[in-house]
C-alpha cells in the first residue's frame, strides 16, 4: 500500500467499511453514515429490502424468504455485489448532488493491516461500483492513530489495539510507519459467542441475539457490593431443552469471567508485537502506555485485563468505534503534517 498526503487530499469521501459498522467521511462535511453493515434481502425477488439498523432488527426475526446478510467480515468485502447496493442506499441522496458537481470523485478505504491483494482488490471494486473514479487504500492501524491524536510522526513509540467485531489489530507505530504489527481473529463477536455459550451450558438458556449487547452494559457496572452480597442479573431467553420463554438470574462475575477467555489470544498477539521491537522503543510504551481504540475496545473488563497483562498504561480514544474514519478524514482535510506520511509510504 503505497500512498501520499498528496493523492488522499484529493479524494472527496473516506470509507471505513467495518464487519459490524460502515461509516463515510464527506470532505470538510464529517461523518455523514454511520450504520450496521447488514442488508436485508428478499430471496424470491432478489430484492433489497433493509439496510443498515432497520436490517440489523431484523436479525434473527425474519420469515423463510428473507435473508439478513452481512457482506463484510473481519474489514474485508467478502460480498462486493451486496456491499454495493448497500452503500448506495445508505448514502441515499447524500452524495449524488456533489457527485453531479464533481464527476471525477476519488475516495480513500480502509484495509485491515497485511490484507492480501485479494482483500484489496474487493474494497477497491466496491467504491468504483458506487462512483467512485479512483480509490486509494490506507492501512487501518495508521488511519486508527491518527484518529485518536496519537504523535506517530515522532521518533517515539506508539502501540495501538484496534478491536472490531470479527478481528484485532494490534501494532507499535514510530516516525509514521508500523514497526511491528499482528492481527488476530478475536473480536467483539467471539466474546459475544463466548457469553451466549456459557449461558446456554450453565443455565440452559438460549440468548436472544438482540440481547447480549444491553447485558454488556451490566457487566460493565462495578458497583459497589455490600459484605456477603453477589452480584446478579436478570437474563431472559429461551429454555433449551422446552424451547418456552425463561428468565434466569445470573452471576454477573461468572459471565464475566467467561467472557474473558477468548481474549487471552489477544494478550499473545501483544506480547508477540512486542518482542518484534526494539528495546528502545519497548522502553518508551512503559510510560507511553497503550491507546485502546475500534468498536469493540469498550467490551467489559477488557481494559482492566490489558492493565493487570501488560504491566502499562492504558488509555481508550474519546470515540473508539470512529477513530478510524475520523483519521481518515483528517488525511483528506489536510490536517495531518506531511512528515506523518512521507514516512508512510511503504
Amino acid at each position: 500500500m503505497t500512498i501520499s498526503l498528496e493523492r488522499l487530499r484529493r479524494c472527496t469521501i473516506a470509507v471505513d467499511l467495518g464487519a459490524a459498522r460502515t461509516r463515510v467521511y464527506l470532505k470538510r462535511s464529517g461523518v455523514i453514515v454511520d450504520e450496521p453493515t447488514v442488508a436485508a434481502v428478499n430471496t424470491r425477488t432478489g430484492g433489497l429490502i433493509a439496510v443498515g439498523s432497520l436490517a440489523e432488527r431484523m436479525t434473527g426475526r425474519t420469515p423463510a424468504h428473507i435473508r439478513v446478510v452481512r457482506p463484510v467480515s473481519g474489514g474485508t468485502v467478502v460480498d462486493i455485489a451486496m456491499a454495493q447496493r448497500m452503500l448506495r442506499l445508505l448514502l441515499g441522496n447524500k452524495l449524488r448532488r456533489a457527485w453531479r458537481r464533481r464527476p471525477l470523485m476519488s475516495a480513500a478505504v480502509c484495509v485491515p493491516h497485511d490484507a492480501d491483494p485479494l482483500a484489496q482488490r474487493a474494497a477497491v471494486e466496491t467504491l468504483t461500483g458506487v462512483g467512485a473514479r479512483r480509490v486509494e487504500l490506507v492501512d487501518t492501524l495508521i488511519a486508527a492513530a491518527v484518529g485518536c491524536g496519537l504523535p506517530v510522526e515522532r521518533p517515539e513509540a506508539t502501540m495501538i489495539v484496534v478491536c472490531g467485531a470479527a478481528t484485532t489489530q494490534v501494532a507499535v507505530l514510530s516516525l509514521g510507519s508500523i514497526v511491528a504489527a499482528e492481527r488476530v481473529p478475536v473480536g467483539g463477536d467471539t466474546v459475544d459467542h463466548a457469553l451466549i455459550q456459557h449461558l446456554r451450558n450453565e443455565h440452559a438458556l438460549m440468548l436472544p441475539s438482540q440481547a447480549v449487547r444491553p447485558l454488556h452494559m451490566v457487566l460493565n457496572d462495578e458497583g459497589p457490593l455490600t459484605k456477603g452480597a453477589e452480584r446478579v442479573t436478570e437474563v431472559h431467553g429461551r429454555d433449551v431443552a422446552t424451547g418456552l420463554a425463561r428468565s434466569v438470574r445470573v452471576d454477573v462475575d461468572g459471565v464475566r469471567t467467561a467472557m474473558r477467555t477468548p481474549l487471552t489470544g489477544l494478550l499473545d498477539s501483544i506480547g508477540t508485537v512486542l518482542r518484534r521491537c526494539p528495546p528502545d522503543l519497548v522502553a518508551d510504551l512503559a510510560d507511553r502506555g497503550i491507546m485502546l481504540a475500534g468498536g469493540s475496545a469498550l467490551l467489559p473488563g477488557l481494559d482492566s485485563m490489558l492493565r493487570e497483562a501488560t504491566g502499562m498504561p492504558l488509555n481508550i480514544a474519546d470515540r473508539p468505534d470512529i477513530c478510524a474514519v475520523e483519521g481518515l478524514g483528517a488525511m483528506l482535510d489536510g490536517k495531518v503534517q506531511p512528515l506523518v506520511l512521507e514516512a508512510m509510504v511503504s
